[in-house]
Formats: C-alpha cells, sequence, structure tokens
C-alpha cells in the first residue's frame, strides 16, 4: 500500500513539473536603436583625460574639484547608493548557498496519564541542526542574482556620472565667479571714466560751454554705472553660495587662483564616433546596466511558474523529564517540490509588474542615449560658434584700442577735448567687456564638451 502510495507520488510529480512548465520565460528583445554613423561636427584631437580640469592650468580650480569629489553631498549620497546595491547584491548571491539553522527549545506542561488519569507535571528540551537547500533548476536564483550584480554595477556607473557633473559644475562655477570678479573691475573703471567725464561736463557748464541737459545726461550715465556694482556684488555672492554648496561647505568667501583670463583654453578633444559614446559616459552605461538588470527580473519573474525543488535535513537531540531514557538522538532527511497551481493571478501580475519596469528601463535607455548624442552634437557646434565669436570680439577689441589711441593723439595735439578720448575709452571698455563673455562662454563650453564626452571615463 505504501509502496503504491510512492509509486502515485513520483508519477504525480512530472505531471505539475510539466503543468508549470507550460509558462516558459521568453527572451527579453534587444534595445532598438542605431547611433549615427559619425558626427555632424568635427571635434578635435587631443586625448580625454579623467583630470580634465587639469588644462585650465589653475591650482585653485583643481584644490577645489578635489575637494567637491570627497564633500559633495550629492556624490557621497550615490556613494551610499552604491553600498547599498552591494549588500542586495551579497543577499541575492547567498541563496546559492543552503542556510543552516539552529533550534533549541525548552518547555515545561502539565498533562493527563492516559492510565491514571491523574495530572502531572514534565519538561521537555530539543536541540536541533536544520539545512535547507533550493536546487535552481531553471535559474531563477541565477537571474536574481545577475539582477542583483546588474544593479549594483549601474549604481557605480551612476556614481561615476555624479562625479563628473560634479566636477564639471565647479568648473563652471568657478569660470562664473572669475568673470564676475573681471565685471567688477570693468564696472569700476567704467565708473572711474563716467566719474571723469561728470566733472568735466560740470566745468564746461560753469563756463557755459555744455548745456544744462549735457550735464544731466552725465549724472545719469555716472549714477547707472554706479549701480552696477552692488549690483555684481550680489552676483557674486550667490555665485560663491553656489560653489559653496557643490563643496560642502557653509557660506562665505570662495579662493581665486588668479584672474579669468589666466585659464588657458584646453585642447579640443577627439569625439570619437557617436557608438563609442555608450562605453565613455557613465550615466549610459548605468541606464543599460539597470535595463539588463530589468531584463535578469523579468526573466526571475516569468520562472515564478516553474515548479521548484528544496532539500532539507536536521538532526538533533530531545528529551523528556517522563521518558526514563533520554536524550534521544533524531535526524530527518527530505526534499519536496512545489508547483503553483492556482494565486489569484499574483504570479501573473507579478510578471506584468516586471514587463512595465523592463519597459520604463528600456524608454529611460533610449532617451538617456538620445540626449547624450543631442548635447554632444550641441556642445561642438556651440564650440565652434564660440572660437568664431571669441575671434571676432578681440578684432573689435583691437579696433577700439586703435580709435582710443587716435582720440588721445587728437585730444594732445588740441584737436579734441578730453571728453572725446574718455568717449573712446569708455567704448573699449564696452567692448572688453564682450571679449570677457565670449572667453568665459568658450570656457564654459570646454568644460560642457567635457561632460558631454564622458570626461575621460571608460566603462570598466
Amino acid at each position: 500500500m505504501r509502496a503504491t502510495a510512492r509509486s502515485r507520488l513520483l508519477w504525480a510529480l512530472p505531471a505539475l513539473a510539466l503543468a508549470a512548465c507550460a509558462q516558459h520565460p521568453v527572451a527579453p528583445a534587444a534595445p532598438p536603436i542605431t547611433p549615427p554613423a559619425q558626427w555632424q561636427h568635427a571635434g578635435g584631437s587631443a586625448a580625454q583625460r579623467s583630470d580634465w580640469w587639469q588644462g585650465f592650468g589653475d591650482a585653485t580650480l583643481t584644490a577645489l574639484i578635489t575637494e567637491a569629489l570627497v564633500s559633495n553631498h550629492d556624490l557621497r549620497l550615490a556613494a551610499a547608493r552604491v553600498a547599498e546595491a552591494h549588500a542586495m547584491a551579497r543577499v541575492q548571491h547567498a541563496a546559492f548557498w543552503p542556510s543552516l539553522d539552529v533550534v533549541a527549545a525548552e518547555a515545561r506542561s502539565r498533562s493527563i496519564s492516559d492510565v491514571k488519569l491523574a495530572p502531572y507535571l514534565s519538561t521537555g528540551h530539543q536541540a536541533l541542526f536544520q539545512a535547507g537547500y533550493e536546487l535552481d533548476l531553471w535559474g531563477r536564483v541565477a537571474d536574481l542574482a545577475s539582477a542583483a550584480d546588474s544593479s549594483e554595477a549601474a549604481s557605480v556607473a551612476a556614481r561615476d556620472a555624479v562625479a563628473l557633473s560634479v566636477s564639471a559644475s565647479v568648473a563652471q562655477s568657478y569660470i562664473g565667479l572669475l568673470e564676475l570678479d573681471a565685471q567688477s573691475d570693468l564696472a569700476r573703471r567704467m565708473l572711474a571714466s563716467r566719474e571723469r567725464s561728470l566733472a568735466l561736463t560740470r566745468q564746461r557748464f560753469e563756463v557755459g560751454h555744455a548745456s544744462a541737459v549735457e550735464l544731466a545726461q552725465a549724472q545719469i550715465e555716472m549714477h547707472g554705472s554706479a549701480q552696477a556694482l552692488p549690483q555684481l556684488a550680489r552676483a557674486v555672492e550667490r555665485q560663491e553660495a553656489q560653489l559653496n554648496l557643490l563643496l560642502g561647505r557653509r557660506p562665505g568667501p570662495v579662493e581665486r587662483g588668479g584672474r579669468l583670463e589666466a585659464l588657458r583654453p584646453c585642447a579640443m578633444p577627439d569625439a570619437g564616433l557617436p557608438s563609442e559614446l555608450l562605453r565613455r559616459r557613465p550615466d549610459l552605461y548605468s541606464a543599460e546596466l539597470q535595463l539588463a538588470a530589468s531584463d535578469a527580473q523579468l526573466a526571475a519573474a516569468r520562472k515564478q511558474w516553474l515548479p521548484s525543488l528544496r532539500l532539507s535535513a536536521s538532526f538533533g537531540t530531545v528529551g523528556s523529564s517522563v521518558l526514563r531514557n533520554g536524550p534521544f538522538s533524531i535526524w530527518s532527511l527530505g526534499g519536496s517540490v512545489l508547483a503553483p497551481l492556482f494565486n489569484g493571478g499574483r504570479l501573473q501580475a507579478l510578471a506584468e509588474g516586471s514587463a512595465a519596469r523592463r519597459e520604463q528601463a528600456l524608454v529611460s535607455y533610449e532617451r538617456t542615449v538620445l540626449a547624450a548624442w543631442t548635447e554632444v552634437e550641441t556642445q561642438l557646434d556651440a564650440h565652434l560658434q564660440q572660437q568664431t565669436q571669441l575671434q571676432q570680439a578681440l578684432d573689435q577689441r583691437q579696433s577700439a584700442a586703435e580709435a582710443l589711441r587716435l582720440a588721445g593723439r587728437r585730444y594732445r595735439e588740441g584737436y579734441a577735448s578730453q571728453l572725446d578720448e574718455l568717449l573712446a575709452q569708455r567704448s573699449l571698455l564696452a567692448v572688453e567687456q564682450g571679449v570677457l563673455q565670449s572667453q568665459a562662454g568658450l570656457l564654459q563650453n570646454e568644460v560642457a564638451l567635457f561632460r558631454a564626452l564622458g570626461g575621460g571615463w571608460a566603462a570598466r
């Protein structure tokens, strides 16, 4: 009779396995995205460096970026996410190993004897070692471990993307701060010129060589120049506050290494091919790894319909105050097969949720890649435009400087007034403002281009 029951059970197990195998997982499709053959705008030939900011030749900028890579809160948060992902990966890999537990129990009870029908007290105790192990027949445990590994690698790449963003933001904020310093210097020089013009106009007005309208106009221009200084001072404070936030500091002054014109432009980096960008930008690599993790999670979710086989074993001792001989050794060894038959659609819903998350990861990956290609194209074009704009501004400054030289000579020779010379001086200052903006714009674009191309990062 017992042999017949065992044979029925053995015949039933394959049937349960075949029933569960009816929902066989389908391999996810590869992301349908094709890179362009080449960039529309040509890049440079310089090799990319991971310490690209060294090319500006400013030791203070290097020190600030080094500090930010240690103290920035976003970067510290990203590092904590890496630690969390690493721990979760260890959790998933632990499923490859058997579990071993120890159970120790002692209980005191009051019972009734079957013979005398009289109550009695007894004390029982047991100590057991229990072991269990799930055989990964279909690779579900391996899929979950693969998903955890991909998630951990994605978090590492995401941390590197934050580091690249932080270093670029510090560089751009520092360049912006030096630009504001230079603008403040120009504003002070412009105010001094306006004050000199006002004094000369007042003298001419007092002797009847200038009208009241001319005097009022000179006063308006002087007050307008004076208003620019406090506005620039507030802008400097805001820029320093932004930079301090990136550095993880409290608000306060930020050290400078020199003037804006002391920053030397970097050699334009080699843009490579669009297809190579997928391994040169950490955010793209992170998005790809997140997609791989969602693929593995989807495969694991679809394998939940398949039967699972678990082995178990235990051994230990048990004893009681009622038993005359003891304690006694006990052990057990067995296995169990679990195949889902009905769960109210829970497994189907879990698989559909995993498929939806996989679709989200795919859309996010495609969007990130397309945005990266667009960013590189935009920055390559902007770099060429900024170079042209700077050259035009330099040519204009040369013409303005020549005009000032001629105005000064005419004033010294008595053919023009000092006001004419001051007017030419202010024209030169206005042109220098444009040169300053073009220089800062080119430097800002170089930083943006380094960030768009990955900043010398490479997938590991």
